[in-house]
């Protein structure tokens, strides 16, 4: 993740409920409104943010004309959704143009846009509001490490960071320490990710550095039963370490694959 990404994210903790209007997360003099606005963007592509926004300006697109030329009652619109696309239909108009009340043009608009049946250009579509949705909440509980960015972590920074950990921890653990608590399959999924595009190895990631990253939260009883489990749902897929003197691997990092019965321990991990 980039700095300037990184510092996004880190400024949304000090709004309530990690909830603010873009305009009001300032991350840098030298970057522009329009700069911040593909920042965020990215971010809600990666699903590390939600985002609501608004749409200016839109016209009709080639399967919305199609849908009006059919005289159907059937057909998955609604009657406020039928009068944009007909107002639409001569060229680009203005949200306002639609006709329709102002509490309801945004979300009618909006559906039809993610439907594809109306055309949107990017400088008229503009993010209102940025929360962080779940996915971005685990990156920050069990992947960021703030001693690879000092310089993003002020000191108002680093101390929303600690409470958001806090009430993270103290919301999923209430009853349960850090080294007992399970994480959910998804948590482990999205650390193997972190950690594959982190390292950039050829056969995947070896085993050892997710036990580290993953320890006290998962027992090495509890990590392997997981893997286990996600290969098992063909999520992943496990390998061994076939011929150990062709790595530069310590006797500590192969002890820490999965032994097996038979054969060479299960060494690597990677995504399916």
């Amino acid at each position: 993740m980039d700095t300037v990404e990184l510092k996004l994210i880190l400024k949304l903790l000090t709004f309530e409920d990690y909830r603010a209007p873009l305009s009001k997360i300032q991350l840098n003099p030298t970057i522009s409104e329009t700069e911040r606005e593909e920042i965020c963007g990215k971010l809600c592509d990666r699903g590390f943010l939600v985002c609501s926004y608004k749409i200016s300006k839109f016209k009709i697109a080639p399967p919305g004309k199609f849908f009006l030329k059919q005289d159907s009652d059937d057909l998955p619109l609604t009657t406020q959704e039928r009068k944009v696309l007909r107002a639409s239909a001569q060229g680009r108009i203005t949200a306002k143009e639609t006709g329709i009340p102002a509490e309801e043009r945004q979300t009618v608009i909006q559906s039809l846009a993610e439907r594809g049946l109306i055309e949107v250009k990017p400088k008229h579509q503009k993010i209102q509001e940025v929360w962080l949705s779940e996915r971005g909440k685990e990156y920050l509980q069990y992947q960021y490490n703030p001693s690879e960015s000092c310089s993003v972590l002020s000191p108002e920074l680093l101390s929303h960071y600690i409470q958001f950990l806090r009430k993270s921890f103290q919301e999923v653990l209430p009853a349960q320490s850090m080294e007992t608590k399970t994480l959910s399959d998804d948590k482990i999924l999205l650390t193997i990710e972190e950690l594959e595009r982190q390292l950039v190895t050829d056969n995947g990631l070896p085993i050892c550095h997710l036990r580290e990253k993953l320890h006290p939260l998962l027992s090495r009883e509890e990590l392997d039963e997981s893997l286990y489990r996600l290969e098992q749902l063909e999520k992943i897929e496990l390998t061994a370490l076939r011929t150990p003197t062709a790595y530069t691997f310590s006797s500590e990092q192969i002890d820490a694959g999965i032994v097996q019965e038979v054969g060479a321990p299960l060494f690597f991990v990677t995504l399916k």
